[in-house]
């Protein structure tokens, strides 16, 4: 299986690598700080690319400047979404809200250090609503 690629632009890439790394389980294939980084989860190569940068952290034609923090998000699978989100606040990571139950089950967002959102979703619930669709 191809694996998917996803590019976020963060405020610091060594800080971004460190965070993802170190809470959510991914490992760093390419290295390229401070102006670029990739860490891999599973199938998901997260391109981490400083804000400035050069590619898809350019300004646009018309002037506008890409930046972080913005709503679009990659999903997580954990296996206890208290327990995740237990430990993560407990290592001082900010989350946009506590743990909301919708249609699709229960979430969580969390923030990187840049302000990207993660929404983490325990993994039976995930699989299960995905399949229905």
């Amino acid at each position: 299986m191809a694996s998917v690629g996803v590019r976020y632009l963060v405020s610091d890439v060594a800080a971004a690598a460190a965070f993802y790394t170190t809470w959510l389980g991914f490992t760093v294939e390419f290295d390229a700080a401070p102006g670029f980084a990739v860490v891999t989860r599973g199938e998901l190569r997260l391109m981490l690319n400083a804000v400035g940068g050069p590619g898809g952290a350019q300004p646009m034609p018309y002037g506008q400047v890409p930046e972080p923090g913005r709503w679009n998000r990659i999903q997580l699978e954990v296996a206890d979404l208290e327990a995740e989100v237990t430990r993560l606040g407990a290592g001082g990571l900010r989350f946009r809200n506590d743990i909301v139950v919708g249609r699709g089950g229960s979430q969580v967002l969390l923030e990187d250090p840049s302000g990207n959102p993660r929404r983490a979703v325990p993994a039976r619930l995930s699989r299960s609503h995905h399949r229905r669709r």
